[in-house]
């Protein structure tokens, strides 16, 4: 199934409920699934593929790779793919027994045959723990609330910076402080977690929490920053706009791929608080017609990150800032229907068909070069199906929240 509406441009209506659509979003996201699936190893841990699904030379097993095959495959499982639950298992016991560090409490970052190696304690790893517990306890998993239970007394006791509801970022393998970093990254992928663990359990306290993060990134730093969110913080919380570290992982600046993110988690929250009165829809719109406006080239595809004056700083074109703004167009356009937002969502999906989608293989090429053809630079293989398996199947979902329920409702439509 390859046709996406190409053949079709001028197609009216919506492509979230057009039938040949649906079932394309399906085909590519069963692709996926086949292809990352082969990542499981005979010991219950998981190998990074290069481009035709082999093993790569193994470096340590991260974990955000694990949380976040967990997270993907109980997506999955609930859209109906079979062989999900393997892979959901193997990396909710690979957690519990590996990744947990029973020495001095919470997850390791990357493990080996031989045990730890890396022993750093970051919160962008453990809110992805939170994040697959609660989505494994949503399909059912045995180990979810054992495992959701420990991971928020970790978050609480080692990750909350006093006084806010925001996360603190890293710490050595035995809880020093080696580093006054503050990051928005890891504090938006916490409310994603935290909005999942509302979902399965319904305890408020998360969904509030969520909100209040929420609030401080997409309220009041968008609002002074021309809805544009700054990455890096002082230990006081205060924008460091000196800040440079790794080109991949904290660049400097503002990154539009994560505005898009956030957009579609200020729907969620928004959905699941019984969507108050407010300006909450109509700032998701403004976050996301802003990242679009800076970052997309003529020659197609999104620009990652922007210097302080808002101009391009790194031209390179990834795959998971297309996935995002897919997501986020497709949770505006379930609220109301809109020309401009509809004609984006069918630009983005152009693009990622002709140019990112594996549609023999698999999987997404998660970097291109300037002639557009995929290369290997920031990334070896095919790291991830986290980013391209959400923008397949929350479209699917009926809802923009509670996306593991509604993909139960769309199987066999």
């Amino acid at each position: 199934m390859t046709d996406l509406r190409l053949a079709d441009p001028g197609h009216e209506g919506s492509w979230l409920n057009d039938p040949v659509h649906r079932r394309y979003l399906r085909a590519d996201a069963e692709r996926q699934v086949r292809f990352f699936a082969l990542s499981l190893r005979g010991d219950g841990g998981f190998d990074a593929l290069d481009h035709d699904a082999q093993p790569l030379l193994r470096q340590g097993q991260e974990l955000h790779t694990t949380t976040r095959l967990v997270h993907s495959f109980a997506l999955a499982s609930a859209a109906g793919f079979g062989g999900t639950e393997e892979i959901v298992d193997a990396g909710m016991r690979y957690l519990w027994t590996v990744h947990r560090d029973p020495m001095h409490g919470g997850y390791l970052w990357s493990v080996d045959e031989n045990g730890v190696h890396d022993g750093s304690k970051l919160a962008y790893g453990h809110v992805f723990v939170l994040l697959a517990a609660s989505s494994a306890a949503l399909i059912g998993h045995p180990l979810a609330q054992t495992l959701m239970e420990d991971i928020l007394t970790v978050l609480d006791t080692r990750f909350s910076d006093e006084g806010r509801a925001l996360f603190q970022d890293e710490f050595t393998r035995d809880w020093q402080v080696f580093s006054d970093y503050r990051g928005m990254n890891a504090n938006m992928h916490g409310t994603e977690a935290l909005l999942a663990a509302y979902e399965a359990t319904g305890d408020r306290r998360h969904l509030d929490r969520a909100g209040d993060i929420l609030d401080f990134f997409t309220r009041s730093m968008a609002g002074e920053y021309g809805n544009r969110i700054p990455e890096h913080y002082t230990s006081d919380w205060e924008v460091d706009p000196d800040y440079s570290g790794n080109p991949m992982f904290r660049p400097a600046g503002t990154t539009p791929g994560h505005s898009l993110e956030f957009a579609r988690l200020m729907l969620h929250h928004w959905d699941l608080a019984g969507r108050p009165e407010g300006d909450t829809v109509g700032r998701a719109r403004a976050l996301v017609t802003q990242a679009l406006s800076d970052a997309w080239r003529e020659d197609g595809g999104l620009v990652y990150t922007l210097n302080a004056a808002g101009g391009v700083a790194i031209p390179d074109r990834y795959w998971w800032p297309v996935t995002e703004g897919i997501g986020a167009l497709a949770s505006l356009l379930k609220i109301s229907a809109d020309a401009k937002l509809e004609a984006w969502y069918r630009r983005l999906w152009k693009f990622a068909h002709g140019a990112l989608i594996d549609r023999e293989r698999g999987g997404w090429y998660p970097e291109l070069g300037e002639d557009g053809r995929p290369v290997s630079r920031q990334f070896i293989g095919k790291p991830d199906i986290y980013h391209a398996l959400q923008a397949d199947l929350l479209p699917l979902a009926p809802g923009l929240s509670r996306s593991i329920e509604g993909l139960r409702d769309t199987r066999g439509a």
